[in-house]
């Protein structure tokens, strides 16, 4: 708002990099970034200063995505990494978004120390990290000093809780799934983190923040044969709107029968090996960093390999059972 209490009016401005023009108005004529949009891939972002407020938009050809289609859905591990929001690397898991329905992203920094990231939330339905290798400090709205996610713990991000990436070791992986696929990121500027507050109760948009330690978790029985299974907590938060779940081999590996009925059934081979047999997709073998979308309806059988590690997200919560 103007100072007369007029809103400002929003001026469009195409330009060819969008990552130069952020930096030109922000570091060299004092603008402040407020929105940038999407986080994986930014197309365009939202600057404000000296009176005016500037939607910054590429005009760079976009990037098509795959179309949505029926039918399983398996993303290989490969190089196929890009630049997004703060310099971080992402490597698009669903290509398809479902229909701009869902993200997932493995997220890297190659180089660790201070990551350059601000206060910043997300207009959200739902979205998770889970932290694959290396190490990571963040600080959340309300939840107490910055922490560090070590591999195998993860964070439920409820929607509008504000939060900042601090540091991160050389070679952090993290795997972030969201809902919906394209959502904006608003960056605060009032907020300082941390709040001096810890309120673990709070409800942010419906949903409790969740921090998931691996190392004090307790293990149960997995759904797939021969397998062990660790619960974030995330089902609870939500009410069970959505779950995260980690299967590891236990014993001797059998092949299980599964389906679902439900809205999104995400699995990502943190190590070791899967095998994965549909009538319409025959056997396919899943290996570290190959993750897979499952369609409601489908009878499949899952077989777990040698160390097998995996991660289960699902919407509704549990979606995978015998």
């Amino acid at each position: 708002m103007s100072n007369s209490g007029q809103q400002i009016e929003t001026v469009i401005l195409p330009c060819p990099d969008l990552a130069e023009a952020i930096e030109f108005f922000t570091r060299r004529l004092g603008f402040r970034l407020e929105m940038i949009v999407p986080a994986d891939a930014p197309r365009a972002a939202v600057v404000s200063g000296h009176g005016i407020r500037l939607r910054l938009e590429s005009n760079e050809p976009e990037k098509p995505h795959s179309p949505d289609v029926e039918g399983l859905i398996i993303s290989r591990m490969n190089s196929d990494w890009h630049v997004g929001r703060a310099g971080m690397q992402y490597r698009d898991l669903i290509p398809s978004r479902l229909g701009g329905r869902f993200i997932a992203s493995h997220i890297c920094i190659p180089e660790g120390g201070e990551v350059p990231d601000y206060v910043h939330y997300h207009n959200v339905r739902f979205q998770m990290i889970y932290c694959k290798a290396g190490w990571v400090r963040v600080v959340y709205e309300d939840q107490g000093e910055p922490f560090v996610l070590q591999p195998g713990d993860c964070v439920l991000q409820p929607p509008g809780i504000r939060h900042r990436v601090l540091e991160a070791s050389a070679g952090l992986e993290v795997i972030e799934i969201g809902s919906p696929a394209i959502h904006e990121t608003f960056v605060e500027h009032e907020m300082q983190l941390p709040t001096g507050q810890v309120l673990p109760e709070r409800l942010f948009g419906g949903q409790r923040f969740v921090r998931h330690i691996a190392s004090e978790a307790q293990w149960t029985i997995s759904p797939i044969a021969g397998c062990e299974l660790r619960d974030t907590g995330i089902a609870a938060a939500t009410s069970g709107v959505a779950s995260a779940r980690v299967h590891r081999l236990a014993a001797q590996a059998s092949a299980s029968r599964h389906h679902h009925d439900g809205e999104f059934l995400f699995l990502f081979v943190l190590n070791g090996a899967l095998y994965f047999e549909s009538q319409a997709e025959g056997c396919q073998q899943l290996a570290s960093g190959d993750c897979f979308v499952i369609p409601a309806g489908m009878e499949f059988t899952l077989r777990a390999g040698e160390k097998l590690e995996l991660l289960e997200v699902s919407l509704p919560a549990d979606l995978l059972v015998e």
